[in-house]
């Protein structure tokens, strides 16, 4: 089948546009991933009694269980804000691939009528 030369550009957008989306999902599982490290380590440091510590590098320190928690918090903040970001440019890139996909099927149908 022939299609013009603006439907195979289109068609590669497209293909560019579903890489995004599979970069954005492997990004948006990695940061879940650490949320989810977070919150088990807030759980456990809500849990202790006695000493609390932190891994520096490839030590562990005595450390405030207070300084922690604030640590934890402003990590948790920060992915949750990089989650929503990479969600909201997600959503764009997904209704300009619908966009786009519909563009594409129907001027691909166009050309087989014309042919």
């Amino acid at each position: 089948m022939n299609i013009s030369k603006e439907t195979e550009e289109k068609i590669a957008r497209l293909q560019l546009l579903e890489q995004n989306l599979q970069n954005f999902l492997m990004q948006k599982q990695s940061l879940q991933t650490q949320l989810n490290e977070i919150n088990g380590a807030m759980e456990e440091l809500n849990k202790s009694k006695g000493n609390v510590y932190k891994i520096v590098g490839n030590i562990m320190v005595v450390s405030e269980k207070n300084t922690l928690e604030n640590d934890l918090n402003s990590k948790k903040e920060l992915i949750e804000i990089r989650i929503k970001n990479l969600e909201r440019q997600e959503e764009k890139i997904r209704e300009e691939a619908v966009g786009l996909q519909n563009d594409v099927l129907s001027k691909i149908k166009d050309e087989k009528r014309h042919k």
